[in-house]
């Protein structure tokens, strides 16, 4: 683990990419679980949530990584039209496959809130690996 004063673009990618394994390994665990538990409706939308925050998670970082090559001199950076282009159909995308699945699955909310909650908590633990590597 480099330290943080040689911390580059692809150490952040290759952390983001860690977690999102972290992320898609919790959501086939718990969608079976729940799917045991509570059925297929709320294994799903569990499935669903942990989705879209695994797609902003990458839609984080591409635009993270766009934003740092206008910074960087040397470097032509991609159109940021595009890439913000993209973040927001993906935040629509979220909010149509939120509604669909809130309407028309009656699973369990906690579930989704659940499959939503995946992201945040596998990113805190790739930031307390990080933290743990740094101060050892």
């Amino acid at each position: 683990m480099p330290s943080m004063e040689e911390f580059t673009d692809a150490d952040v990618r290759s952390m983001l990419v860690r977690t999102l394994r972290l992320l898609s390994g919790l959501a086939v665990l718990g969608s079976a679980l729940v799917g045991w538990k509570l059925g297929w409706k709320s294994s799903l939308f569990l499935l669903v949530g942990a989705a879209i925050s695994g797609s902003g998670l990458w839609e984080w970082m591409r635009l993270i990584r766009a934003v740092m090559e206008r910074m960087e001199e040397g470097r032509t950076p991609k159109p940021m039209g595009m890439v913000l282009t993209g973040f927001f159909l993906r935040l629509a995308a979220a909010i149509a496959v939120l509604y669909i699945s809130v309407k028309y699955l009656n699973g369990s909310v906690v579930a989704l809130a659940a499959g939503l909650g995946l992201g945040i908590a596998s990113l805190t633990f790739e930031a307390i690996r990080m933290a743990r590597a740094w101060t050892v």
